[in-house]
């Protein structure tokens, strides 16, 4: 589990093409302190597992082909920058919101501009996920916990605003138009959002909710 805080902007520095997968290699420098092997990092806000690590603060993982497919890892190259964040221990302050590492989908940065201080990036979602971004709710974009500044369902966008510390420390400071990023929807949203879904699918919890609702509290 992570908290969506990046810790780390990071150069690819090895990729490795297998048959069923891609192995990659990152300069993680410090961040890779007892470091261990099966350890899980994310990168780009994907889950992945450590499998070599070196004394210089190289780290590898392997990449499967569904990865490659779902997310946005599959067009890094050599030099690349991508976020990192190692999982977090009990007792560590969250900062940001609890995310899996688990993305949801990409989306495709549609729209860019500065206002004052603050960089406002517009991003492009599937329409089967824009129920659960909501105004002034949380998305892990490319690992990096962000509040929701506007949603546009009509559009489907959803609009991000960026302090110059995020734009700094952060991949997200570097997009250009047309670029991918890896989207994780707030587990609890997509839980309440699916649960009444169900509710309101199902006639007789429908009409046993519109009766209480109807009938008021409890005495």
């Amino acid at each position: 589990m992570f908290t969506g805080i990046v810790q780390g902007l990071v150069t690819v520095v090895g990729v490795e093409s297998l048959v069923d997968l891609t192995r990659i290699e990152l300069a993680m420098g410090d961040l890779a302190d007892a470091i261990e092997l099966g350890a899980s990092v994310a990168v780009n806000g994907t889950c992945l597992t450590v499998t070599r690590a070196s004394d210089n603060g190289a780290v590898c993982f392997d990449i499967i082909k569904e990865s490659l497919k779902t997310t946005n890892l599959g067009d890094i190259g050599v030099g690349t920058k991508v976020n990192v964040e190692r999982s977090f221990r009990v007792g560590d302050e969250v900062g940001g919101h609890i995310v899996s590492g688990h993305v949801t989908a990409t989306a495709s940065l549609c729209g860019l501009h500065n206002d004052g201080h603050d960089r406002v990036l517009t991003f492009d979602l599937n329409p089967k996920w824009m129920k659960f971004v909501l105004h002034k709710g949380y998305v892990g974009v490319d690992g990096a916990s962000i509040t929701v500044s506007s949603v546009d369902r009509e559009a489907s966008t959803f609009s991000v605003s960026l302090i110059p510390e995020t734009i700094e420390r952060t991949t997200l400071g570097r997009l250009s138009l047309g670029d991918k990023v890896n989207v994780e929807v707030d587990s609890q949203t997509q839980t309440i959002v699916e649960t009444i879904e169900r509710v309101m699918q199902d006639p007789e919890m429908r009409a046993a909710m519109m009766q209480q609702a109807q009938s008021g509290p409890a005495a």
